[in-house]
C-alpha cells in the first residue's frame, strides 16, 4: 500500500471495472481488521494487500472483491481497515489529522474523507470511523479514538453544543458537548 491514500481513478481502476457479480467468497474481514478465508486467518501480508487493492464497496452498500471479469461478495464486520494511529498537525481550524491503517495507508481527515459516528442505539457507545478510499473505511481503534477526543472542541452547531474535531478544514462532531459516551 502507498503512504497517502489516493482516490484518484489512476491508482484506482477497481472503481471504474464493471464485471457481472458472480456469487460469494469465504472471506471475512473482522472487527479486528484480521483477514480470514474458510474459517482460517489470512497471515501473509501481501495477500491481504493484494485482495485489498481490488476491494470496492458499491452503492449497494455490499463490500466486493472486484477484478475486470469477475466481482465476488465478502463479509465485513466493521471497518475495511482499522486506524492504529493519529497524527495531527496545527490547532484550530487549521488542524490536519493524518490517520495510518493497519495497511499502512496514510488518509487525511477532510472534506474527501470524512469522520463519522456511529452510536449503538442501546449503549450509547460511539463507533467512529474515517473514509479511506471510495466508499471503503477504516475504523478507529480505541486508542486512536481516545487520541482524537484529546482533540475535541466545543462548538455550537444547529443541534447544540457538540464536541468536535477540525480536520482539512471540516468540523466533525463527535457527540454532544457533555456527553458521557465521547
Amino acid at each position: 500500500m502507498t503512504a497517502l491514500a489516493d482516490t484518484s481513478d489512476d491508482r484506482r481502476p477497481v472503481e471504474r471495472w464493471k464485471p457481472d457479480h458472480c456469487g460469494e467468497i469465504d472471506i471475512v474481514i473482522k472487527a479486528d481488521g484480521s483477514w480470514w478465508h474458510e474459517g482460517g486467518k489470512i497471515n501473509r501480508k501481501g495477500m491481504v494487500e493484494l485482495f485489498a487493492s481490488v476491494l470496492r464497496k458499491d452503492e449497494d452498500g455490499v463490500t466486493y472483491l472486484v477484478t475486470p471479469v469477475e466481482k465476488l461478495s465478502i463479509t465485513v464486520e466493521r471497518g475495511h481497515f482499522v486506524a492504529i494511529r493519529l497524527d495531527a498537525k496545527g490547532e484550530g481550524q487549521d488542524q490536519r489529522l493524518f490517520f495510518t491503517t493497519n495497511l499502512g495507508d496514510v488518509v487525511e481527515a477532510g472534506p474527501e474523507n470524512r469522520l463519522r459516528i456511529e452510536t449503538d442505539a442501546e449503549t450509547g457507545e460511539p463507533d467512529p470511523y474515517v473514509n479511506v478510499w471510495g466508499r471503503l473505511e477504516a475504523s478507529l481503534s480505541r486508542p486512536v479514538f481516545y487520541e482524537l477526543v484529546d482533540l475535541a472542541v466545543e462548538r455550537q452547531t444547529p443541534d447544540g453544543a457538540q464536541l468536535g474535531v477540525w480536520g482539512g478544514g471540516e468540523f466533525f462532531p463527535l457527540g454532544p458537548a457533555g456527553s458521557h459516551n465521547v
